[in-house]
C-alpha cells in the first residue's frame, strides 16, 4: 500500500535504532497509524524538521501491517505555536487521541475537530472550556456521546434548579438530594455543557468532573501523563515559553 499527501499531525515519536524514529500519526482519512521514519535523526535529514508536534503536515507512507514506512512529509499550513500551560493542553489532546482512538479507524470528523482545537488553543481565552468541548466532541465522534438534555427515566427535559445522577452508558436521572457526590450534577451545569456555553466557574468544574467519569471506561486504570504534568504547574504558571517550530 502506498499513500501520498495525506493530511496528518504527529501525536508522539520515539527513537528507533541508531538513526530513526517511530512516529504515531493522526491522519485525516486513515485514522491513527504508526510509521518508522528512517534516518530522521541524522543532521541532514529532510524529514527531521517536519516531524514536530502540532504541525499540519502532508505525509506519504508505504507498507502494510502495523508498522508503515514514512517516505515524505511537508508542511500543510501554518505551524502551531503553543506555549506554557497551552503546550501541556496540546500534549493532553495528543495523549487522549493516542489512548482512545484505535489504530486504522478513520475519523475525519474528529481530525477536523482536533485541528480546530489546536488553532483555538493558540488564542483561547479559556483553555479549560476548549478542552472540555474537545472531550465532549471526542466522545460523540466515537459513538459515546452524552445525553445532556433529558432525564433517562421520565424523558423530560432537564431543569436548571434540579439535580441529576450520572449513570455511565445510560445518561442522567433526577435525584432528590444535592449532596456532594462525584456523580451528581446540577441541571444548570448540564444544560450549560449541552449548549457549549460553560461561562461560569461552577459549570466548568462540573464539566471537568463529568468528563473524568465519562472517559474513565475508555482510558482504563493508567493515568494520563499530561494531567500529572499540569498538576505540577506553579500556581502563577510562570513557565518558560516553548515554541513548537
Amino acid at each position: 500500500m502506498r499513500i501520498a499527501l495525506q493530511p496528518a499531525f504527529v501525536l508522539h515519536s520515539r527513537p528507533y535504532r541508531e538513526t530513526s524514529v517511530i512516529v504515531d500519526l493522526f491522519t485525516e482519512e486513515y485514522g491513527r497509524i504508526t510509521a518508522v521514519a528512517k534516518g530522521v535523526r541524522q543532521v541532514r535529514s529532510t524529514l527531521r524538521p517536519m516531524l514536530q508536534l502540532f504541525m499540519p503536515l502532508l505525509t506519504s507512507w508505504q507498507g502494510k501491517g502495523e508498522l508503515m514506512t514514512l517516505t515524505a512529509a511537508e508542511l500543510n499550513g501554518t505551524p502551531g505555536r503553543l506555549v506554557g500551560e497551552y503546550l501541556l493542553s496540546g500534549l493532553y489532546l495528543n495523549e487522549l487521541v493516542m489512548r482512545v482512538l484505535p489504530k486504522h479507524d478513520p475519523h475525519s470528523g474528529l481530525f477536523a475537530i482536533y485541528r480546530g482545537t489546536l488553532l483555538e488553543l493558540q488564542s483561547a481565552k479559556s483553555q479549560l472550556k476548549t478542552l472540555r468541548l474537545f472531550e465532549k466532541k471526542l466522545l460523540e465522534e466515537l459513538g459515546y456521546g452524552l445525553q445532556l438534555q433529558n432525564d433517562i427515566t421520565s424523558n423530560e427535559a432537564l431543569v436548571t434548579d434540579r439535580y441529576y445522577r450520572f449513570l455511565p452508558e445510560y445518561g442522567f436521572e433526577r435525584c432528590m438530594e444535592s449532596i456532594n457526590q462525584p456523580n451528581i450534577f446540577s441541571g444548570k451545569s448540564l444544560l450549560s455543557f449541552a449548549t457549549e456555553e460553560l461561562n461560569d466557574e461552577s459549570a466548568l468544574r462540573d464539566a471537568k468532573r463529568l468528563m473524568r467519569l465519562a472517559l474513565s471506561p475508555l482510558l482504563g486504570q493508567q493515568k494520563i501523563n499530561s494531567r500529572q504534568l499540569y498538576s505540577q504547574l506553579p500556581r502563577e504558571h510562570n513557565i518558560e515559553k516553548v515554541e513548537v517550530e
